[in-house]
């Protein structure tokens, strides 16, 4: 580490015992305001007019603000790059810096580190270590500049987040805050809610963790709400002054000063303990903010919030609720055909049994590459990028080698549970900093040798002196849970009771969570299902907390959800009665069986790897390439779409089922060329508008266009009107759609409108983005597209072009 920030976070702590802290407001809005014009580059404009940029700063710090932001939002490497600048750490040293000297003795200046722009590996292109590496040579410049502490801000994806904190954390422990930015229906781009990221992020090491931008006041604190009881930091809120909207060619934000300060009372009384303001906020609504807050008592975080895991897109709180079931298929342990796939690099096997058991029942799915001769971190990475594509289910990260449990935490966008850490001497010292590290949960193994310790007495000695250790590290018994240690009943009668014992005295002496691997207790007996089920059923009584299952046997599920109704956790017995309630499915026909169907199962899955062998496979079978293509790969798609709609689908699920479907057509192409080929319904000009370098939306909406059969001309990002009519004339599309990010970019819109109307077009124009809404785009005669799917839709919906 190159320095601790261990005053200023003694400083931070010690103001939010007392009080409320007061972030700053909007800086975008105050540099337009200034005369920041659209299409430079924030960083540099700031730098080169030193004292429009002191002034914000300055007027912040007088209005009430205890802590100012720089203005290094976009100064990482691959932003800069866009305006083709270097330089990194020398702009976010100077940007820090100046805010020092504008903001005054006795007010905190915090690094503020936005996104890059793309989705990070496993879910799209960044590579998870190169995001990490950007947003390092940031921090390190923001470090030279002296920075207090830091803000990740505005993050859309989780791992994106992750990887901007572990940068800030491999570099210095100072006080770093972590807010999401959520769409009105709570969660972010890639379907992560508020809680998950809590859990996500709090777990890896953020000091405090929140929202900002997107929405108002109002709806972030119901977000406050709904996760303070969850939470162990403090929380943070950065709302919107209300919604924008176009007046004489401007972006305003409708909320007053007196207004925002009012609903800061309501974010304080729901749990904020650090609170400003976003997109619209001047020095006016920080005042209002900060003398409404003066004198309020914060409410604190929970010392011990209930224990929890997480994925990218759901979280299991392990408290008094249902058993829980940890899948164990994917483990290659007696499986040869899946050895095999592990070695080739293959992974429908895992992905096929990844949905299986959450078809099944699991709460949380065990992991496990160890086939010998492979290399079992690369394995691990692969099996997650896979897996965590397919389903929401938390992973449990089974192996003896510390190399690939690190390399699996460092990856996995969650907070996951490692399987196992044992009291030998050698895994506690190697594997309890690596939990403490990436915020792990781990199982506590009672075993230090070979021999299976067989008393309670025994075990519960050495989960003493094991919770002892990891407390050294940080670690509390709300991050392990323990294992009873199952052993078989046939050679050790007394071996099951011990078990039970193990578990009673866990749940109601120390409190800690525990699991029980199911299967060995039935093992060398006939009819084991009976025995385990059995088994079961007491451990369920003595309050076990998850089991290490196969989810797929029905009588083991059945009893399982029976204990919970008279255990009392399934409230109703809501959970049983839908069990029982609904009809039985008939077993589905192999997969194998059916080309065609597989096909559409990659396409669902987003398996792009595995699109064009299936695709193969099926015209093999002698399926008719246009029947392929008409009668299952298009409705394949539809049907992503549709499960995105359903918000059973997010941003992720959606690109990847996009890009396989456009896989398989790019591999179909040649032979579709003639009269089989799907007429194309015409081309389309995208663009991103002037000032405006975002285009991810405006990616994803070509990529379902060119799925739908229409020519795509993209004209990328920054472009001017003049540059889109002059395409416009030389391409005569029969459509054109342009995309905003910024508030202050959708004037552009109106003025390619304009333009293209004065040379005499009546081409439909299509606009979308984050802060375009209906009303605008009806406002400057233009189409609405919400996002890729609704463009696909309004555009299909055109009349047919005019001869001539």
């Amino acid at each position: 580490m190159r320095t601790s920030g261990a005053a200023a976070k003694r400083r931070i702590r010690k103001i939010l015992a007392g009080r409320i802290l007061v972030l700053d407001g909007a800086t975008g809005t105050e540099l337009q305001r200034r005369g920041m014009p659209a299409g430079v580059c924030p960083e540099i404009w700031c730098l080169e007019h030193p004292r429009q940029t002191g002034e914000i700063h300055r007027a912040y710090a007088k209005a009430g603000a205890d802590v100012v932001y720089t203005c290094t939002f976009g100064a990482n490497r691959l932003k800069l790059e866009t305006y083709g600048i270097a330089g990194v750490r020398e702009i976010n040293r100077d940007l820090v810096r100046l805010a020092r000297e504008a903001a005054g003795q006795g007010v905190l200046v915090f690094g503020d580190i936005g996104p890059t722009g793309r989705f990070v590996e496993p879910f799209g292109p960044l590579g998870f270590e190169e995001a990490v590496a950007v947003f390092r040579e940031q921090v390190q410049g923001l470090l030279e500049g002296g920075a207090d502490g830091f803000a990740i801000e505005t993050m859309m994806d989780i791992q994106e987040a992750r990887a901007a904190l572990l940068a800030v954390r491999e570099e210095t422990d100072a006080f770093t805050v972590v807010t999401m930015t959520y769409e009105a229906d709570g969660r972010t781009l890639g379907g992560t809610d508020p809680l998950t990221a809590l859990v996500t992020l709090q777990s890896l090491g953020a000091d405090a963790v929140g929202c900002n931008c997107s929405v108002g006041p109002e709806a972030m604190a119901e977000m406050v709400r709904a996760v303070k009881p969850y939470a162990r930091v403090p929380l943070v809120a950065k709302p919107n002054a209300g919604l924008p909207s176009l007046v004489d060619g401007r972006t305003v934000f409708d909320m007053t000063p007196g207004a925002f300060a009012r609903e800061a009372v309501t974010m304080a009384e729901a749990g904020g303990n650090l609170l400003g303001g976003c997109c619209g906020t001047t020095p006016e609504h920080v005042r209002g903010l900060a003398e409404a807050l003066r004198g309020r008592k914060p409410v604190a975080p929970l010392r011990r919030p209930p224990a929890a895991l997480s994925s990218a897109r759901g979280c299991r709180i392990l408290g008094d609720g249902p058993l829980m079931i940890v899948g164990e298929r994917i483990n290659p342990t007696g499986k040869k055909a899946l050895q095999e796939e592990l070695r080739a690099g293959s992974m429908e096997t895992v992905r096929r049994m990844a949905r299986e058991q959450e078809e099944a029942g699991a709460g949380l799915l065990d992991v496990n590459v160890g086939v010998p001769g492979i290399d079992e971190a690369k394995a691990i990475r692969e099996v997650i990028g896979h897996v965590v594509n397919v389903t929401p289910l938390p992973l449990v990260i089974d192996s003896a080698r510390v190399e690939t449990i690190e390399a699996a935490l460092r990856l996995y966008p969650g907070r996951a549970l490692i399987n196992s850490i044992s009291g030998e001497r050698d895994k506690l010292e190697r594997l309890l900093p690596v939990a403490a590290r990436y915020g792990a949960m781990y199982i506590l193994l009672p075993l230090r040798g070979r021999e299976v310790p067989e008393t309670f007495e025994e075990r519960r000695d050495i989960v003493r002196e094991v919770l002892r250790e990891a407390r050294r590290h940080g670690l509390t018994k709300e991050d392990a849970v323990v294992d009873a240690l199952v052993m078989t009943a046939a050679s050790r009668p007394a071996a099951p009771r011990e078990t039970l014992r193990t578990v009673e005295w866990c749940t109601r002496t120390l409190r800690c969570r525990t699991v029980v691997g199911l299967s060995n207790v039935s093992f060398g007996l006939p009819e084991r299902r009976w025995i385990n089920g059995a088994f079961l059923a007491m451990a369920q009584a003595m309050g076990l907390t998850m089991a290490i299952a196969n989810p797929a046997q029905e009588e083991l599920m059945s009893l399982k959800m029976a204990g919970d109704v008279l255990l009392a956790k399934d409230r109703n017995a809501a959970a049983y009665v839908r069990r029982f309630s609904a009809l039985r499915k008939e077993p589905e026909p192999a997969t194998a069986a059916d080309p065609a169907r597989r096909v559409a199962e990659a396409i669902l899955e987003g398996d792009r790897d595995a699109v064009v062998a299936r695709v193969e496979e099926a015209l093999s079978s002698g399926i008719d390439i246009s029947a392929l293509v008409e009668g299952t790969m298009i409705p394949a798609v539809v049907r992503v779409g549709d499960l995105y709609e359903e918000k059973r689908y997010f941003l992720p699920q959606l690109i990847a089922g996009a890009e396989a479907m456009q896989r398989a057509m790019e591999h179909l192409e040649p032979r579709l060329r003639g009269d089989a080929a799907r007429a194309s319904p015409g081309s389309v000009l995208l663009a991103t508008v002037e000032g405006d370098i975002h285009d991810i939306g405006k990616n994803i909406v070509a990529l379902m266009l060119r799925n739908a059969g229409w020519r795509v001309v993209d004209l990328g990002k920054d472009a001017s009107a003049d540059r889109i009519v002059a395409a416009m004339e030389k391409e005569k599309p029969r459509a054109v759609g342009l995309s905003a990010l910024m508030t202050t970019t959708m004037v552009h819109m109106k003025q390619a409108i304009d333009l293209a109307r004065d040379r005499g077009f009546r081409t439909p124009f299509l606009v979308g983005g984050a802060v375009v809404t209906r009303e605008y785009a009806d406002s400057i005669g233009a189409l609405y597209g919400r996002d890729g799917l609704e463009a696909v839709r309004v555009l299909e919906a055109l009349p047919p072009p005019e001869d001539g």
